[in-house]
């Protein structure tokens, strides 16, 4: 048989080795490596032989909310008075890493769950509302999502229209919501919206509630695994024990976000290494001039610096890790991570597709579907031109913003 293809059967069987060049699981607890391993193993078994189907297909694993929140991937550094993990951030962080190993969609279904939705109601809710909603997200009964972009308004979330009025014991609720993970398939939706004062607020909208749709967006070419939709608001009565106490003004969606982008730092990793595992695999079994081309130096300079990046970007989220236990971590220092480390990913996704040639272009290897989905990740929940202002604001004092 031809060492260039491989039968539809062998193509979904998950090869993956983990690759650790700078023995960086020493720098981890037990519980660390527990959690990782659980998540890894659930992947394999579960994720791995169907996901290029639905990417290929377009459709969303749905069943897979249920098998998240089996192996604690909802929310897992929240306390365990709510149904929760109780582990550290480096333990969310690994988690996230181990889901996009496989997809960036799947670690989008886990990570707007537990960052945009349970995260913003555990810190600014009011306990009624933790214990009523936080359990069930928890579990996988209920599915959440996170309103804050806009059609308009992307990058200047501040600019936003969707507004409330008071109306007694309730708000009316107003507007539209654009390009939000989990939101045709959500029981709730966390809503930022402005008030009558123009204060920034948020609030828990059900799905039953009249007024409020989610339709579904299609046509996407990226992150065809994961469910993508609108929000609509029509008149839409809010009672006011659904508003979040804890938060008003840009603040509280910005810190959801800086929770959500330190996820993402630590999961872009994952899908760099799932295409530099598959290159590395690939390099020493397909031969060309009577040898593997692992062994020619334009193949080696590739796979060197692809680990090389790859074990720079470890420490870096390692380190933020490490802050985020401490309460250090910074938003800027996030958007640092976020920003270097779904750059480093694409950048390796794409040489990963060189040393496969023409088979990396098929869906017998993940290297594509990589590439394509961090196409998106590398502009949502801040682009990419955005977290370098962040950062050079932060090292300037000076806002290039306006």
């Amino acid at each position: 048989m031809n060492k260039t293809t491989t039968t539809k059967s062998a193509a979904k069987v998950d090869r993956y080795q983990a690759h650790d060049y700078y023995l960086m699981d020493e720098l981890l607890s037990e519980d660390h490596i527990l959690a990782r391993d659980a998540v890894r193993d659930w992947v394999k078994q579960e994720v791995s032989p169907i996901i290029e189907e639905h990417y290929e297909n377009g459709t969303c694993p749905q069943h897979l909310f249920k098998g998240l929140a089996e192996i604690g991937a909802f929310g897992p550094s929240l306390p365990t008075k709510y149904g929760c993990g109780g582990m550290d951030e480096i333990a969310y962080g690994v988690i996230m890493q181990e889901l996009e190993r496989c997809d960036s969609g799947l670690r989008s279904m886990a990570s707007v769950q537990g960052s945009l939705v349970m995260y913003p109601i555990y810190k600014f809710g009011s306990e009624e509302q933790r214990m009523k909603y936080l359990p069930k997200l928890a579990s996988g009964e209920f599915i959440g999502c996170f309103g804050l972009t806009e059609p308009d308004h992307g990058s200047n979330p501040a600019g936003m229209i969707t507004n409330i009025k008071d109306d007694g014991d309730a708000y009316i609720l107003n507007g539209a919501k654009m390009w939000i993970t989990n939101s045709p398939v959500a029981d709730i939706a966390v809503v930022w919206a402005k008030d009558e004062e123009g204060i920034i607020r948020g609030v828990i909208v059900e799905k039953d509630m009249p007024g409020f749709s989610a339709p579904e967006i299609h046509g996407k070419l990226s992150l065809r695994a994961s469910i993508t939709g609108e929000l609509v608001f029509e008149d839409v009565r809010v009672p006011k024990e659904n508003v979040l106490p804890g938060v008003q003004g840009l603040k509280g969606p910005l810190s959801c976000l800086s929770k959500a982008r330190y996820g993402i730092a630590w999961g872009a990793i994952g899908a760099a290494l799932d295409c530099y595992d598959s290159a590395l695999r690939y390099s020493k079994e397909r031969e060309q001039f009577g040898k593997p081309i692992a062994g020619f130096q334009l193949t080696q300079k590739k796979l060197a610096e692809m680990i090389t990046e790859i074990t720079k970007a470890q420490l870096l989220t390692w380190r933020l890790g490490s802050l985020a236990n401490e309460g250090r971590a910074t938003p800027a220092q996030i958007s640092m991570a976020k920003r270097n480390n779904v750059h480093m990913a694409l950048e390796i996704a794409r040489e990963a597709r060189q040393i496969h040639g023409g088979m990396g272009i098929t869906n017998e290897y993940p290297i594509m579907r990589h590439m394509m989905n961090l196409e998106t990740v590398l502009t949502y929940e801040g682009t990419h031109d955005i977290h370098l202002l962040i950062t050079g604001m932060d090292v300037t004092g000076l806002n290039a913003f306006k």
